[in-house]
């Protein structure tokens, strides 16, 4: 199996200027091979299990070559292990960066590369000085003070990066061509980072053209230089590129879904579409002995039970004997986490399997639910003939969405109650892919109006995600 290759930008040295996302992806590293520049407090968000690779270089010294990094972190990679390239700023801005992607492109290795914020602006910037400046400047060249000869460069051998330029593309095409070859290459980017996002390749003489056939509109950035030439596209390769998905779970729920969709190159927009919060008072006189099981049909409702238990001063051991049911293994981890071992969960991840399960082993059965419930399951128990005691420990309530995305490819949802928190503030997107958790969801995604339904083959995250690809 192989892994995967993170080429990150750590920033001029503050911790705080590491991105977010190179944050998440430096968490869940297994390797970690970083340069001399790293800051001292990123270094110490290394995770401590992780192998840590000293690569720095200086004037005269080396700790390893270029081509020895680039060897070590792609056979790591090659052994299923995913790998962070730690890179002082940013790693395409004189950080050999590009190298290393043609040396892990060519050994087949799929990679990311997460930007970093660059010395050239933020170093100048903490100390007070402005890069441009209405009243002074309109533009910036950042150059390196030597090249690969060691020598003071030519000032004409570089990468210009034009923004909001498309409006006065033929103008800048023509100022260019005084001084430059008429084949420079060029690349328009427009929507850059997004899910929209279009690269477009001409050659300077033909890049006025090219904005105009291919209707450019802003946002957009133009590069011009031999760079502009180099296809060291990681994106291309991830099955989810180009895909805007909506995530409706919970605020503090959605985030393990989130990096998972992100790894695979999907843009990914949170609209918590519903809220959960914890009935207090909702154990008082309640005995919760005497039961052969107790059930449980989410996170949230064992989070609840356990915070509801510590307030009232009393604890898990009241549930006696009685064996622990959970709907799945989401609620079977946060079982775990609490230290309680599951002693049933259905094979297929639903409320009417968790009934028909119970069934078979009979006796007194405690459910902990959410107020309201879930029709689906207590139309289940009766089915099999069971009258459980339920506990309504936790409520949902539908959050109001305020900002609502133009379009987008997929909308995730893991719960019937997130369909309809959805419903209640969005009255389009009804042809939108609906990739729902299990059949209960989709139900509840056709009765809502939504044409386009998928189920995942079972109900957990990575199946979702299998279902978006």
């Amino acid at each position: 199996m192989t892994g995967k290759i993170w080429l990150v930008g750590a920033g001029p040295g503050d911790t705080g200027l590491l991105t977010l996302r190179g944050r998440e992806v430096l968490g869940r590293s297994d390797v970690v091979v970083y340069d001399r520049l790293v800051g001292e407090g990123i270094l110490s968000l290394m995770p401590k299990s992780a192998e840590r690779v000293d690569a720095g270089k200086s004037s005269g010294s080396h700790t390893m070559t270029q081509r020895e990094t680039e060897k070590l972190m792609i056979s790591r990679a090659l052994e299923g292990k995913r790998v962070v390239r730690l890179k002082g700023g940013d790693p395409f801005i004189f950080g050999r960066g590009g190298e290393e992607a043609e040396a892990i492109i060519r050994a087949g290795v799929p990679f990311e590369v997460v930007p970093g914020v660059s010395s050239a602006v933020a170093v100048p910037a903490y100390a007070g000085i402005p890069a441009t400046h209405r009243d002074y400047c309109s533009g910036l060249n950042i150059y390196t003070a030597h090249d690969k000869a060691n020598l003071v460069p030519d000032f004409n051998a570089t990468t210009s990066i034009f923004l909001m330029g498309v409006s006065h593309s033929r103008e800048l095409q023509e100022r260019l061509m005084l001084t430059m070859p008429p084949d420079t290459p060029c690349a328009i980017i427009q929507n850059g980072t997004t899910s929209s996002q279009r690269v477009i390749r001409s050659e300077l003489s033909g890049l006025y053209d090219a904005v105009k056939e291919n209707a450019i509109t802003p946002p957009a950035v133009i590069v011009v230089g031999q760079t502009a030439g180099l296809n060291l596209d990681w994106r291309e390769a991830m099955p989810l590129n180009g895909k805007r998905i909506i995530i409706t779970r919970p605020e503090g729920r959605a985030e393990n879904l989130s990096l998972m969709l992100r790894d695979l190159g999907a843009e990914v927009i949170l609209m918590p579409t519903i809220r959960t919060s914890t009935l207090h008072g909702s154990l008082d006189g309640v005995d919760l002995s005497g039961h052969d099981w107790a059930g449980f049909t989410s996170v949230t409702g064992v989070n609840a039970l356990f915070e509801l238990l510590s307030e009232s001063g009393r604890d898990i051991r009241e549930l006696g004997r009685a064996r622990i049911a959970a709907i799945g293994p989401a609620t079977r981890e946060a079982l775990r986490s609490h230290g309680l071992n599951v002693d049933y969960m259905p094979s297929v991840y639903d409320g009417h399997h968790l009934a028909e399960g119970l069934a078979h082993f009979g006796g007194k059965v405690l459910m902990f639910r959410a107020e309201g419930g879930t029709p689906e399951i207590d139309e289940a128990f009766r089915n099999y003939g069971i009258e459980p005691l339920s506990v309504c420990i936790y409520r949902t309530d539908y959050v109001k969405l305020v900002h609502v995305p133009k379009f987008a490819d997929i909308i995730i949802f893991t719960s019937s109650s997130t369909v309809r928190g959805f419903s209640e503030s969005v009255k389009s997107m009804r042809e939108v892919l609906a990739v729902c958790i299990g059949r209960q969801t989709g139900d509840e995604a056709l009765r809502a109006g939504f044409t386009n339904i998928r189920i995942a083959e079972q109900a957990t995250l990575d199946s979702v995600v299998r279902a978006c690809t």
